[in-house]
This record gives C-alpha cells, sequence and structure tokens, in this order.
C-alpha cells in the first residue's frame, strides 16, 4: 500500500485488511466474552474493557483522522462523557453555544456532578470566544464542525492557538463532516469526536462513538473510564460499523453533491428567507469551508420558511424525505427542528433541518417544491 493513501484507499480496504489466519479480506467476527488463560496470560482481555491492543475500529479511526490513537465507544454520548470524565475537577469548560443540543446540555449536567464549569459561546465568533476563556482555568474548548442545526464553520486553527494561549486542549465534534471532508487534527485540534452511529456507519443500525487523539497521553484514561462504565463498544456494532466506513467516501460524495445542488435550489427560491450551508458561495462561512474542508462542504443543510405554520406544514408534507430525527443513513430526513429541541431551544422556530441520504437529487428537489407549493 502507499506510503500515505488517500482517505478513500484507507476505507475501501479497511487499512488493507487481511485475515492472517484464512486470508480473508473482512475482519472475523469474535464474540466471545472470557478468553483461556495461557503461559503469558489472556490471548485477550475481559470484553468489557476492550482488546488490549485496540480493536479494529480504534485503529481505522488512527489512520483515518491521522491520530496517535482512538478509543472506542458504545455510543457517540458515551465518547462525550468520557471527554468530560477525564477533565480535571472545578476546571472550566468553553462549548458552542449553537451545536448539538442534547451534547449542550448532557455536558453541563455532567460538569456539574464534578463541579466543572461549563459556559456556552459561539465559537464560530473568534472575538467572542477569546473574551470567554479564562486562562489557567479553562481546561477545554469543544467546537463542532460543523455547528448543528445551523451549519457555521468554526476556524479550527484559531481556536487551537487561543486553547493552547490559554493551557487548555480543543475537542471538535466531527460527526457531520466525516474524516473524509475534515481531520481537524492537521488543523490543530487536540481530540476528535465521532457519533460513529450516523455517517461512519452509514445505516441506521447501530450506535458507537469514538475519541480520536492527537496524543496518546490519555488513552489510558478514557479506556479506564469506559471499563468502569461499561461502554465498551460490542463486537456485533463494531463488525456493522467497519462494513458501514468501507463505504464512507463515495457515499459522502454522492451526499455532498445532492446537498449543494439542493442547497442552490432552495436559495433560489422567493419563499425561502435563509438558506445554511456553508458550501453557497453567500454563506458567511464559505472562504472558511473552503479552507479546511477537503471534498465538499457536508450532506446537512437547514433553510428558513415564512412562520412556523409553514415549516411545520412543510415538514408533514413531504413524502420522500422521512420525517425523523437523525442523519448520516441512506435515507433523506426532515424535521421542524426547533419542535425537536423542544424548550429552551435555540434554534429559529422556521427552521426546517435537511439531512441528505443517497436518493436521486431530482426526486428530492421535486418533493421538497411539492411540499412547500402544496
Amino acid at each position: 500500500m502507499a506510503v500515505d493513501p488517500h482517505i478513500d484507499t484507507i476505507l475501501a480496504g479497511i487499512g488493507h485488511f487481511t485475515d492472517m489466519q484464512t486470508g480473508g479480506l473482512v475482519p472475523p467476527l469474535h464474540m466471545g466474552v472470557t478468553h483461556v488463560l495461557g503461559e503469558g496470560g489472556p490471548a485477550s482481555g475481559y470484553a468489557r474493557s476492550g482488546p488490549a491492543d485496540g480493536s479494529h475500529f480504534e485503529r481505522m479511526m488512527i489512520l483515518a483522522e491521522k491520530g496517535a490513537d482512538a478509543v472506542g465507544f458504545a455510543s457517540g454520548a458515551s465518547a462525550a462523557q468520557a471527554a468530560v470524565a477525564i477533565l480535571p475537577e472545578g476546571c472550566h469548560l468553553l462549548m458552542e453555544a449553537n451545536g448539538y443540543y442534547e451534547f449542550r446540555d448532557m455536558i453541563a449536567r455532567a460538569g456539574a456532578v464534578r463541579g466543572i464549569m461549563v459556559e456556552t459561546v459561539d465559537l464560530c465568533d473568534l472575538d467572542t470566544a477569546r473574551a470567554a476563556v479564562r486562562p489557567g482555568q479553562t481546561a477545554l474548548i469543544w467546537a463542532e464542525l460543523p455547528t448543528n442545526p445551523q451549519w457555521r464553520v468554526p476556524d479550527i486553527r484559531a481556536l487551537s492557538d487561543l486553547a493552547r494561549a490559554a493551557g487548555a486542549a480543543l475537542l471538535v465534534d466531527s460527526t457531520a463532516a466525516t474524516p473524509v471532508l475534515c481531520r481537524p487534527l492537521e488543523h490543530g485540534a487536540d481530540i476528535v469526536l465521532h457519533s460513529a452511529t450516523k455517517f461512519l456507519n452509514g445505516h441506521g443500525d447501530l450506535t458507537a462513538g469514538a475519541l480520536v487523539l492527537a496524543d496518546a497521553e490519555n488513552s489510558m484514561a478514557l479506556k479506564n473510564y469506559r471499563t468502569a462504565h461499561g461502554t465498551v463498544l460490542s463486537p456485533m456494532s463494531e463488525w456493522l460499523l467497519l462494513r458501514g466506513i468501507r463505504t464512507l467516501a463515495v457515499r459522502m460524495e454522492r451526499a455532498c453533491g445532492s446537498a449543494l445542488t439542493i442547497a442552490e435550489w432552495l436559495a433560489s427560491r422567493d419563499d425561502v428567507e435563509v438558506v445554511y450551508y456553508p458550501g453557497l458561495p453567500q454563506s458567511p462561512d464559505f472562504d472558511r469551508a473552503s479552507r479546511q474542508f477537503l471534498h465538499g462542504f457536508g450532506s446537512m443543510l437547514s433553510f428558513c420558511v415564512s412562520s412556523r405554520a409553514k415549516a411545520a406544514a412543510v415538514t408533514k408534507a413531504a413524502k420522500v424525505f422521512r420525517q425523523s430525527t437523525s442523519l448520516g443513513s441512506t435515507e433523506s430526513l426532515i424535521e421542524h427542528r426547533a419542535v425537536t429541541e423542544g424548550v429552551g431551544t435555540r434554534c429559529p422556530d422556521t427552521l426546517i433541518r435537511l439531512s441528505i441520504g443517497l436518493e436521486h437529487p431530482s426526486d428530492l428537489i421535486a418533493d421538497l417544491a411539492d411540499a412547500m407549493d402544496g
């Protein structure tokens, strides 16, 4: 294999995997929980701790993100909890205010238990972020690339410089970007978080998460937390996840292309107030996204219509789009996001969020046109 292969090559061959016992090109599925002891100890540790030398999924994520180590989890939420659990008690955590609402609330609750002060600010505004950092007290800056559901793009290199100057680490939730579109570690991030449930798996049939580290120093602390809380990724989920990862590059290429086509169509309509998609030249983050993204601008977009009632009607009227709350699978999804988030949402109540799947883009546009004109 080439010394520095493209990510498409890494993913398609799952790291150029070959089963040394059979010569098979697909990793075998091992369901055993306990293992026979030999003279040198067990061939593998107890299942709750995960393989001592790392799982194949973890090794894949190291290759894909060009990290020093990776730790897999049973869900994106358990990965996020682990990232907070290794922070010092009483520290300050700066988090994206306009990001994924469940993580925002979850991290605030987890931080409160350990006396961690979780502050939410607009990290896409560097001046605001700079003013919020507390040198010597801020331990972690938690960014999202791009932010959900308005798909703003933070400057990862600038946030990395800001974190280092304050003695903090930078975590980037890159679930929506995936390593196909951006590798935050190459822009100075210390930790990359993935809810692998979404794009990495790509088929909507499992939950998984990962933290990829620029430095392996905190690997053991994360693995110890995972062992203590029973959040290791199960063998069957890992096996399915590896099957999904093999097609990630081609899925992202198709979905990103369709998303751009749909965003351009929406932007041309008089009844659309604004389109949130970083791949549009009129987006406030277009230049920043162009510098950081490698192969497209993502398959997520949102748009605002004239009223809350209109947003609800369009969402309900769609037929090809499925009315559901998730992202990153083969089917396209539509939701009235403020209703999903509920009380306390920061999302405009006229916003409709789309996750673009693998259907033909003309069918998706026709479906939106019928829903919006009906």
